[in-house]
């Protein structure tokens, strides 16, 4: 019962309720009957047999409905609006007549969210005014690295990496999108790297001269450098550009963080996401065509500053006045652009060890795997679907649209956003991230854990992990 919704509760209750009186009836009538002793009567027991069992389960329905509507499906909102308030970070009032068949609960709720979000507010203003000097600080370093002309790149002992300044980001997008906890084989040949880091590991010096290839086979020289975390190092190549303008990014989290072998045992917080939409020429994936996608990465739970993906797609047909007036995108627009299957094949190297989220995925990537084929790559990555995720936070009976996500978490999306791929995106990722704080704190920390509460929920949206 512990695994079972409070109004799935509340039904089987009243399921009981019903089997019980009409057991009890059934019962009664056949003891009555007995006592009697007139067999020429039994159709009159019978006919009361079944109207009071129709009686029965009437009212059971009837009573069931409105306890439903007046108390299980407020507090099951109710319940989430707190775990909003209290692990997301939201921080709007909540609504004191939001159950107000509930008696004191919905004024006392409304209370706790209003004290919360003060002593946030108070902690928040305290934080900040202590460590504004180190805020200073950390911008003044991140300024000087990114001004020196050496590609610094920091990895783990699982090769993910950790770091990368500007002139590393001008380097990696040589051979692949840029992506923070991506694999550092994905940009240099894993054999040279391999012997390198095997001497630096041996070696009592803290550091090594090193030459490595990138995948393309461009040649770097510089050093590596032993970090304080074991089994990490740090890369440092030159000569490079001094011109990059991408700032430093880094999370030293990841220096710590451990590869699962098994995806479903993973915490959550440990993958890496690429959270996308599309924007179409209609609403038939069978038939219509892509006319742009927009993606971000988010990782340890953050968006990752600069990690994005925005491209406009030729469709090879006309896009339809009522479409463009959806999205924006018109023909002459996308006239010079690439066509889905090379911007595809891009996408999917940005995707690339990553878990996709989508609102609605089905639908996206329904146009992504009818022409994988033809792109030659397999759109086989996990996914999660922030629908699915909204009715295992706020309850199925909620509403689940873009739009009703982003007031509940006070996210706003540009009004000459909305409805572009990458506005959407955006938004979806805001979301994405304001609700795994929810999942973690109601136990659902893995993904198999969050895969096992998607699926109670496909009458809703079928699962795309099968």
């Amino acid at each position: 019962m512990n695994g079972l919704s409070l109004r799935l509760r509340a039904f089987l209750l009243f399921c009981a309720i019903a089997i019980g009186g009409i057991g009890i009836t059934l019962v009664a009538l056949l003891l009555a009957y007995r006592q009697l002793g007139l067999p020429d009567v039994s159709s009159a027991f019978v006919t009361a047999f079944v109207v009071a069992s129709f009686g029965f389960a009437l009212l059971s329905v009837g009573i069931w409905l409105w306890v439903d509507d007046h108390c299980a499906k407020p507090l099951e909102r109710l319940a989430a609006d707190i775990r909003t308030r209290a692990h997301s970070g939201h921080s709007s009032d909540l609504d004191p007549s939001s159950a107000p068949h509930l008696g004191d609960i919905g004024p006392a709720a409304a209370a706790l969210c209003t004290h919360m979000r003060a002593a946030r507010e108070e902690t928040g203003r305290l934080v900040t005014k202590e460590t504004a000097q180190l805020v200073h600080e950390k911008e003044q370093l991140i300024a000087i690295l990114s001004d020196i002309p050496i590609a610094v790149m920091m990895v783990n002992a699982a090769h993910q990496i950790v770091l990368y300044d500007g002139q590393a980001a001008e380097m990696m997008e040589r051979e692949a999108p840029v992506r923070l906890n991506a694999s550092v084989y994905d940009y240099f040949k894993e054999g040279p790297l391999k012997t390198a880091v095997k001497e630096l590991r041996a070696a009592d010096a803290s550091r090594i001269a090193a030459v490595l290839e990138s995948r393309s086979g461009a040649s770097y020289s510089g050093h590596l450098r032993k970090t304080d975390y074991k089994g990490g190092y740090t890369l440092m190549l030159e000569p490079m550009s001094p011109d990059a303008e991408r700032p430093l990014t880094y999370d030293f989290a990841l220096l710590e963080r451990r590869t699962s072998v098994n995806l479903e045992d993973t915490p959550l917080r440990d993958l890496s996401y690429v959270v996308f939409d599309t924007e179409t020429t209609g609403l038939l994936p069978h038939k219509d065509e892509v006319v742009q996608i927009g993606a971000v990465r988010v990782v340890n739970g953050k968006q990752v500053v600069g990690e994005k993906f925005d491209c406009l797609v030729n469709p090879g047909v006309p896009i339809p006045r009522t479409a463009s007036r959806v999205h924006g995108i018109t023909d002459s627009m996308v006239a010079t652009s690439r066509d889905i299957i090379d911007i595809g094949r891009d996408f999917h190297k940005f995707s690339t060890g990553a878990v996709m989220v989508a609102h609605n995925a089905p639908f996206d990537m329904a146009f992504l795997h009818r022409y994988s084929k033809q792109m030659g790559v397999r759109f086989d990555h996990p996914i999660l679907d922030t629908v699915l995720l909204s009715a295992i936070v706020f309850g199925a009976s909620a509403r689940h649209t873009l739009d009703d996500l982003c007031a509940r978490f006070s996210i706003t999306i540009p009004p000459h956003l909305r409805h572009t791929a990458m506005g959407d995106a955006v938004a979806t990722a805001d979301v994405f991230t304001s609700m795994l704080p929810i999942l973690e704190a109601r136990g659902i920390s893995t993904f198999g854990d969050v895969l096992s509460e998607m699926r109670k929920h496909q009458r809703i949206l079928k699962d795309q992990n099968e």
